[in-house]
């Protein structure tokens, strides 16, 4: 049977599939889940193994990693897969319409966590490599694929896993398909990514909840110190007040610029999208410009003091928040957080303690937007969706790339088939079902394309 018709004649039989996939409650973040993430690498391991691919489930010191291979020939191009099947954590649960790991098509929607953050778009590649392999045909490329359990967590153990196995991972491109369309009906080839570093605060003041009557104005307040800490992170016109931060980013170029004035951005409809009431930002900064090409601090939750029903007055012990950056190409995340200690450490007043965990980050990445890679992924697109893509860039981070990049100096293409829209990180993260299946076919098209490739 030909690849295409293989992918006809098995569209119901990819989607429950998918929802045995979406069913785990694989979330990195949690301790409560670690069960789950390893039932859920278990899974794909079985699957992958099922279709022809020869995978396994390997250690990093974390969550695992599932690897699999499919090698044709020492002479043919060698394309490496990545995707992930950790999740964000299903919280606030109250405004999911339905089960976050029960997952249901409402409205031409797949509804579940993971649908298109990444389960759902990496599930388009397992199933085109599926129907080539169950076609009879001989593949044209080799295939490698890499999924781990803590892209959403960090990835902290990725790293190290990559460097340790750069032999087993060598390949001529990688393949990365967890970004998002530019809009409806107008795929994108996206050629940059934001970084990011992760940094914990914690203000402690008496060393236990102080009646606020009998001691309050005579304590220090450890949320109202924190408060004011974070409010002055930013300045007036929406740049970070750390000193040094921007002492690598470079400007804007006039060509971004030009493509980015190409894109038909509708400020008023990306405002309706958010729910917001008003758009804001970094004075002087198109709003492409902030989210693709600008670094940000963003306090991401604050905790502190009594939050149960009811009042109780008290002078809280302590308070804590965790802050990320977005970062740009040449920022480094240990550099940012190292400045971002250094402000906080003298924004802080000697009334308190004060604690930072710096965490983990990743490097922002530019793929080069000349090339074959490119025109091959062009094709399979215009194939799979009927229209050529625009080319982006991304505000989030894919912290597995810029190791790619640097452990085994390969580029990667970043094909999304979800929407900005999608809710992903949010309750209710949906994925449209055309999306998912024109995914489908254009990573089967993809296949053929790259194959094309002379490297």
């Amino acid at each position: 049977m030909d690849p295409k018709a293989f992918l006809d004649a098995h569209q119901d039989e990819r989607m429950e599939q998918l929802f045995a996939f979406l069913r785990f409650p694989s979330v990195s973040a949690k301790s409560e889940h670690t069960k789950d993430v390893l039932a859920c690498a278990d899974w794909l391991c079985n699957h992958l193994n099922s279709i022809g691919i020869e995978s396994k489930v390997m250690p990093t010191g974390g969550h695992p990693v599932v690897f699999g291979s499919r090698i044709v020939s020492p002479d043919k191009l060698t394309v490496l897969y990545y995707g992930h099947y950790d999740v964000q954590p299903q919280e606030p649960l109250e405004l999911w319409k339905s089960g976050p790991f029960e997952p249901v098509i409402k409205d031409g929607y797949i509804m579940a966590r993971g649908a298109t953050d990444d389960k759902g778009q990496l599930w388009t590649h397992v199933k085109a490599l599926e129907a080539y392999l169950s076609s009879g045909k001989e593949l044209p490329i080799n295939i490698k694929v890499i999924v781990e359990g803590e892209e959403e967590s960090g990835a902290e153990n990725l790293a190290n896993f990559v460097k340790k196995n750069a032999d087993l991972l060598k390949a001529d491109i990688i393949v990365v398909s967890d970004s998002a369309q530019y809009g409806r009906n107008l795929p994108a080839v996206t050629y940059g990514l934001r970084g990011v570093t992760f940094v914990e605060v914690k203000v402690t003041g008496p060393d236990r909840d102080l009646h606020s009557g009998s001691f309050g104005g005579s304590v220090a307040n450890p949320i109202n110190v924190l408060a004011k800490m974070i409010g002055a992170l930013h300045d007036a016109n929406g740049r970070i007040a750390v000193d040094g931060f921007y002492d690598d980013v470079m400007e804007v170029s006039d060509w971004e610029r030009g493509q980015f004035n190409k894109l038909p951005f509708d400020e008023k409809e990306y405002l309706t999208k958010t729910g917001a009431k008003k758009l804001t930002g970094e004075k002087g900064y198109s709003v492409l410009e902030r989210i693709w090409c600008r670094p940000t601090l963003d306090v991401n939750g604050i905790t502190g003091g009594y939050q149960g029903e009811g009042g109780k007055t008290i002078i809280p012990s302590w308070a804590s928040c965790k802050i990320t950056c977005r970062l740009v190409p040449h920022q480094k995340e240990s550099d940012i957080a190292d400045k971002l200690e250094a402000c906080l450490k003298k924004l802080c007043p000697d009334t308190v303690h004060l604690e930072i965990i710096k965490h983990g980050g990743a490097a922002a990445v530019v793929v080069p937007t000349d090339g074959p890679w490119l025109e091959a992924a062009g094709r399979a697109i215009k194939t799979g969706f009927g229209i050529d893509p625009v080319f982006t860039k991304e505000g989030g981070s894919i912290p597995v790339v810029g190791t790619f990049k640097e452990v085994l100096g390969i580029d990667t293409l970043l094909l999304g088939w979800g929407q900005s829209d999608d809710n992903a990180h949010s309750p209710n993260e949906r994925f449209a079902v055309d999306d998912f299946e024109r995914g489908c076919y254009t990573a089967l098209a993809l296949i053929d394309e790259l194959a094309k490739v002379k490297v």
